[in-house]
């Protein structure tokens, strides 16, 4: 059974000057998941004479090429061809990244770590994201790529790490000093957990709430670890502060608590330790309220993922006439003598990444911007890549390529550039998957473009309407244009609007240009597209409030 997603927050030195704008520790951080993989074997080859082999496994990962590096390793067992490993592997899980691995088998015979002196046994080269995506994979054994070791078979199920239980907090106050000259206070609350050394870390900051003393903060949620190291007897400590633009702010006041007194939704004094020296009859400078404290489950990608929800990959090429003559070497579509262009690069980098997380590998690939044959009369704003209308699915993303090479001699690129169309069409469809009202499923645009949109105001339109479904947009510019319209779409402080002045309900869309990847890796472009759509997919979710279709049990 799959559990819930490991988190492993990295400490970052927070100084802001406007706590009113703050999003808290936990969302700023970086988040690196943690994935165990469990191992066995069967049928393994018999190396040695007179008994069976003494295997272990070791993960590798790619660096490149030929190379790898030994990431961990089992125990050996003795004596088994079908060993069970109870040593888990564990890496660190990047849905951007393609990682390849390798796990590799060794007949153990002496008791140095240099595997150079066992017998190598098979291997199965496998992606990390194909491990999460079956949970359970099985492979055969392989001497080298392409030759069968002749027997033995290799089963890796993956599991996530983590206390995957949230603290759900509804603060208020009353009563609050009065700091402001002109004014009341504009009060804010930080939230400290007492580390393992004593000191205090700070784990959430609240909005500032402006000329109130009695203010009501926004519910915040915050994963159970970072809050509390998942001890709800852990001390904490609450500051509450009167915001001041320079950053000079003044406290207000402070008390101790923890997570199972905040559970009984209860009141607390807010102490001022001068005043409290200086009078006598000093008895607070205000209370804080427990509105609400409860512990919830908190989702993550892998729980989706691993719950069941398939993620539907649709790719659009611009094929518009400021592209260039595909025949003129200058021509962005211009087939380099290995048979790329910028085109197909970015396309390589998203797709093979995303690819792992769908199980049919049957992806709709759509062109838009030129005429087609064979009059050649009308340019086209969404058209099949393969010709084929009522079936435009290409196998995998070999398949795509191949309807891409297929079709460009036979195109004339037009225009203009209009996203609309084929920003309408996928949003049709995620908006049919959501009549099963279950986490099942999510959808993926890719729109490869060299240019600026003619028809933005239909494509903010159909932005802000797509962020209410399961949808993620990424568009990778290619070549030298002025992409400021693109960035616009790319709102991550959520200014979006569309013309009637509705919001956007959440950001869907990636922006990268690919020329600052041009000399770059290819792993690198797809990095930085799919980096958010982690977190894209569970804020549909979540919206939605949809739960996992398989969700993990609660961990303690």
């Amino acid at each position: 059974a799959s559990v819930g997603l490991s988190r492993i927050l990295i400490t970052l030195p927070v100084c802001l000057s406007d706590p009113s704008v703050c999003l808290s520790v936990s969302q700023m951080a970086d988040c690196v998941s943690k994935v165990e993989l469990c191992v066995s074997c069967s049928d393994l080859l018999d190396k040695d004479v007179g008994s069976k082999s003494d295997p272990l496994c070791v993960l590798l990962q790619s660096t490149g090429g030929d190379n790898w590096t030994e990431l961990a390793r089992t125990e050996h067992v003795q004596n088994s061809s079908s060993p069970s490993f109870s040593q888990r592997l564990r890496v660190d899980y990047h849905f951007e990244t393609v990682q390849n691995l390798k796990l590799a088998v060794y007949d153990i015979d002496n008791k140095t770590s240099d595997l150079r002196d066992d017998d190598f046994l098979g291997a199965a080269e496998l992606t990390l994201g194909q491990i999460v995506s079956s949970k359970t994979l099985t492979r055969p054994l392989q001497l080298k790529k392409g030759k069968p070791a002749g027997k033995g078979t290799l089963t890796v199920t993956a599991e996530e790490i983590k206390d995957n239980r949230a603290v759900q907090l509804e603060l208020e106050a009353k009563g609050l000093d009065k700091k402001d000259l002109f004014g009341k206070s504009d009060p804010f609350l930080e939230i400290f957990k007492q580390g393992d050394g004593g000191s205090w870390q700070l784990v959430h900051r609240t909005e500032v709430v402006k000329n109130n003393l009695s203010p009501s903060w926004k519910k915040f949620t915050v994963p159970l670890q970072t809050f509390c190291s998942s001890d709800l007897e852990r001390p904490l400590k609450v500051h509450c502060s009167d915001y001041d633009s320079d950053g000079s702010h003044d406290l207000i006041g402070s008390f101790t608590t923890k997570v199972s007194e905040l559970q009984k939704a209860v009141e607390f004094d807010c102490i001022h330790p001068e005043k409290q020296k200086k009078k006598k009859s000093y008895k607070n400078s205000g209370v804080v309220c427990v509105k609400s404290c409860k512990l919830v489950t908190q989702y993550t990608f892998l729980d989706y993922v691993m719950g069941g929800c398939q993620i539907n990959f649709t790719v659009g090429i611009d094929f518009t006439g400021s592209n260039g003559d595909p025949r003129s070497p200058n021509s962005l579509h211009y087939m380099s003598p290995d048979g790329l262009n910028q085109y197909l690069s970015a396309l390589w980098s998203v797709g093979q990444v995303v690819q792992d997380y769908d199980t049919d590998k049957f992806f709709p690939a759509f062109g838009f911007g030129a005429k087609l044959p064979p009059d050649y009369q009308v340019a086209h704003h969404e058209f099949a890549l393969n010709f084929n209308p009522s079936n435009p699915h290409c196998q995998g993303v070999e398949g795509i390529v191949q309807a891409y090479r297929a079709v460009l001699p036979q195109l004339r690129l037009s225009g203009p550039t209009n996203f609309s169309p084929i920003i309408n069409h996928v949003a049709s469809i995620a908006s049919a998957t959501t009549q099963s009202n279950t986490a099942a499923q999510y959808s993926v645009l890719l729109i490869l473009t060299d240019g600026e949109i003619t028809d933005f105001d239909q494509t903010r339109d159909a932005v802000v309407r797509a962020s209410r479904l399961p949808l993620s947009i990424i568009i990778v510019g290619v070549g030298p244009a002025d992409f400021k319209a693109m960035e616009l779409l790319d709102g991550d402080d959520g200014v979006l609007r569309s013309t009637t002045g509705e919001a956007i309900a959440r950001d869907i869309v990636q922006f990268v240009p690919y020329r600052e990847f041009s000399d770059a890796p290819r792993a690198a472009l797809a990095q930085s597209v799919l980096a958010e759509i982690p977190n894209q997919l569970v804020s549909y979710f979540k919206m939605r409030g949809l739960d996992p279709v398989k969700p993990p049990a609660p961990t303690a």
